[in-house]
């Protein structure tokens, strides 16, 4: 656990304590605060009975907090917690603030932060892995993995890798990367903000943070390329980074084929960029390269069953995210006559209207199986372009494919959507698809296949 002198004798109060919140309670209690924490569930609450006092901040006379910590799925937007908050002139924060409060009692060790709209996840993993592959002390944490404050400090050179989401910058001040990255930039989150302009800038903050260091941009849309040139008088190093540096640097070979596909070259090329920025020599990085395995819910394969691949892409919560996935399996001329393969299971909680950079990829597509709230509005773009086939769950749109898809075929849940609708989180979504297509066709990925990514 990170803990710091800097938190003992101040008074904080933690809203939601999921992950991210006990971690932040605990890191704090261990640090000598006093904690005042608060969670509607009770079971979330009991841990915490007995060893800080249980109340809503919202009932609270804030005076002489230090502040109050709220988990990143709490919207600031439209939650009375800000107000409420602000009236008494302090911060709302989250986990990644505290940590970077601590870092001045932390041995000596670099910060890389990496957000972006999609690919962060993957982004980060892969740093994680080239570094751990290289020998270097690393851990992973943000929004992805364990909480950082829940974690061991790291001894003299370590590397803490952050994936950052928009939400988890607007809950932080202070965090001073010594490599920020940013993948990409396309509409998300339009419910939490008040334009694309709003998110853009969100993410954006992550580089109004640094004091030096190396501000790493993706520049290969409008929004990422105009933070680029917003910068280029900021003083801090600037790095350019397109997807073509990966060939150019002669990495694009002998990779993983867990990071095949245009948007893991994207990935791998912004990966490759930081850890060149953390000195790391080509051959350590080709090396870490070669050895990833991927990570769950992205483009993860469940199981063959009779020829059909069943993948699981549940992280693929907007268009954005989901069409790369339609674009990996084109039609091939040896197999069913090069009919269109795919049998897409899309829908969820809508993010966005229309098809978005999907719509590009339409010829791919066999069948599409409609699910969840959105699952209507998808029907209706839908028909007339493939076949349609309208099912309101997962289960049932499982079934279906099953029983229309041929050897050579893929079954894909790659939904386009967020998963609140009908689950907690895009984990859980994929999970529920898994079990499904395990059910259905009697297949089990074994120990092996197990969240192993897959593309052709």
């Amino acid at each position: 656990m990170i803990t710091s002198p800097a938190f003992a004798g101040k008074r904080y109060a933690v809203l939601g304590l999921a992950r991210s919140g006990a971690a932040a309670a605990e890191a704090l209690l261990a640090s000598g605060a006093e904690v005042i924490a608060w969670d509607r569930q009770p079971h979330a609450r009991e841990p915490f009975e007995g060893r800080c006092r249980m109340i809503d901040p919202l009932e609270l006379d804030l005076t002489g907090f230090a502040g109050v910590v709220v988990s990143p799925g709490v919207p600031l937007n439209s939650h009375p917690i800000g107000p409420h908050v602000w009236q008494y002139g302090l911060p709302v924060i989250g986990d990644i603030e505290l940590f970077a409060m601590a870092r001045d009692a932390l041995p000596q060790h670099k910060v890389v932060g990496i957000t972006g709209t999609n690919g962060k996840s993957t982004t980060t993993a892969l740093v994680h892995h080239i570094l751990q592959t290289a020998g270097v002390p690393t851990v992973m944490g943000g929004n992805i993995g364990d909480p950082v404050l829940g974690q061991e400090p790291l001894p003299d050179g370590g590397v803490y890798v952050l994936e950052l989401s928009s939400f988890q910058i607007d809950l932080t001040f202070t965090l001073d990367c010594d490599v920020a990255a940013l993948t990409n930039i396309t509409p998300d989150h339009l419910d939490r903000y008040a334009s694309f302009a709003a998110y853009a800038a969100s993410k954006e903050r992550l580089f109004q943070m640094q004091h030096t260091g190396t501000a790493l941009i993706c520049v290969e849309d409008e929004q990422t390329i105009a933070i680029a040139e917003g910068l280029e008088t900021s003083g801090k190093l600037l790095v350019r980074v397109k997807t073509g540096d990966l060939a150019a640097a002669g990495l694009a070979e002998g990779r993983s084929p867990s990071l095949a596909g245009p948007h893991n070259a994207q990935n791998a090329a912004v990966a490759v960029a930081i850890c060149r920025q953390l000195g790391l020599a080509d051959a350590q990085i080709a090396e870490g390269l070669a050895s990833y395995r991927g990570l769950p819910h992205r483009m993860e394969r469940v199981c063959d069953a009779g020829g059909v691949i069943y993948i699981n892409d549940s992280k693929a919560t907007n268009a954005a995210s989901a069409a790369p996935a339609l674009a990996a399996f084109p039609p091939d001329p040896d197999v069913n006559g090069g009919a269109p393969r795919i049998h897409w299971i899309v829908g969820g909680l809508p993010k966005e209207d229309g098809l978005g950079a999907c719509a590009d990829h339409l010829g791919n597509v066999a069948a599409a199986y409609t699910v969840g709230e959105a699952g209507p509005m998808f029907a209706d773009l839908l028909e007339g372009q493939v076949r349609v086939e309208r099912c309101e769950l997962i289960s049932e749109a499982v079934r279906r494919a099953a029983e229309a898809a041929r050897p050579g075929d893929v079954v894909l849940l790659s939904p386009a959507c967020a998963s609140y609708d009908q689950f907690r989180d895009y984990e859980k979504r994929g999970h529920h698809f898994s079990q499904m297509v395990r059910a259905i066709t009697g297949c089990d990925a074994g120990p092996d296949e197990a969240g192993r990514s897959i593309l052709p």
